[in-house]
Order: C-alpha cells, then sequence, then structure tokens
C-alpha cells in the first residue's frame, strides 16, 4: 500500500444468509492461490453454512464478518458509496498446547492494496479481545505471500517462525505462524 494514501475505514458485518454470492466471488482462482485453489460449490456451500453457524452460536467460539469498505470524505461530495470488500473472520483452535483465536481474510481484488486487510485485521482483534476468551489471536499466511505477510506485520502481529501445515486438508503448505497478544493490543 502506498504510505501516503489514507488508511481504509471498514465496517465489519456479521455473516448472514445473505453472503453467499460473497463467498463465490471470494473463491475466485487468483484469491484462492495461497489456499489450495477454487472449492466446489458442494465445499462453498458447507463453508457458508460453518460460516454463518459459527457467527449465530453465541459461544464466543468466533465470529465471521463481511468487510465493507466506508468512503473517505462525505458520500455527497465525492459520490462515493459504501462497497463490500472482502471477509474476515477469528475461530478457537489448539495451537502449541494452548486455546487460541485464528483469523483469516480475503479481500476482492478491486479492493486490494488499499489497506483493507489490514484495517479489518485491527477491527477483527478487537472483535476477538472483547470476546475475553483467549489471550492470542494467531495468523498463518503462506510464507510466499507478500501481501498477508504485510498485512500481519501491519496490523501488529509478531513473526513466530514458519510452520508446516495441510490446507485444505491433503495439501501441504508451509506457513508463517504470526501471533498477536489480545492484552496488549
Amino acid at each position: 500500500m502506498d504510505e501516503n494514501r489514507a488508511a481504509a475505514t471498514v465496517r465489519l458485518e456479521p455473516w448472514s444468509e445473505g453472503d453467499a454470492e460473497l463467498l463465490r466471488a471470494l473463491n475466485a482462482p487468483e484469491l484462492m492461490t495461497h489456499l489450495g485453489g477454487p472449492e466446489s460449490e458442494e465445499a462453498l456451500a458447507r463453508r457458508h453454512r460453518r460460516y454463518v453457524d459459527l457467527t449465530a452460536d453465541g459461544t464466543r467460539a468466533g465470529r465471521m464478518f463481511r468487510i465493507v469498505l466506508l468512503p473517505t470524505g462525505s458520500a455527497e461530495v465525492t459520490g462515493a458509496a459504501e462497497a463490500t470488500a472482502g471477509a474476515i473472520g477469528f475461530w478457537g483452535r489448539e495451537w502449541a498446547g494452548e486455546q487460541v483465536y485464528e483469523t483469516g481474510w480475503a479481500v476482492l481484488s478491486a479492493f486490494q492494496g488499499r489497506g483493507v486487510a489490514t484495517a479489518a485485521a485491527r477491527a477483527v482483534a478487537e472483535r476477538a479481545r472483547a470476546e475475553g476468551l483467549h489471550r492470542h489471536l494467531h495468523a498463518f499466511p503462506e510464507v510466499d505471500h507478500p501481501a498477508s505477510n504485510a498485512v500481519c506485520r501491519a496490523a501488529g502481529f509478531e513473526l513466530l517462525g514458519p510452520q508446516d501445515f495441510e490446507y485444505p486438508p491433503g495439501h501441504p503448505i508451509r506457513c508463517n505462524d504470526w501471533r498477536l497478544d489480545l492484552e496488549r493490543f
């Protein structure tokens, strides 16, 4: 992102039944390169159901959100409107013997390079912290995914080092383990 450009302002809206089309748009090959490639319609339907259920369960296990990019300046002056820019969420998991939250995000191609993912990562960290359930929030971008690693750095995560993963199951990848201490964020 151009450092002289104003930071993106986003709003996180809870994932809902109406967000299935957003999930389909985020399944584009260029957006799924670091995640094992596009998913089938059946897999997308299962993922959408998990997102809706996670957001509605009320157990503090996590939440999924639609990322809404807010216009900068007055909409009457600029003519800009709010736009759905992607998705982000957090969910519980065990990692290195500790119960933590994990986060992940995707931003539509038209909105990349504007600081949307960084603003959303900061906002989702605030949401995870407010749950008060886990101390740490982790992100695991592929080591050769410079944009997502830059988001982690800019959002205040600490790089703990590379790890081997399977994502999706059966697809080995090498990821960086980034951690954010929610008590100090």
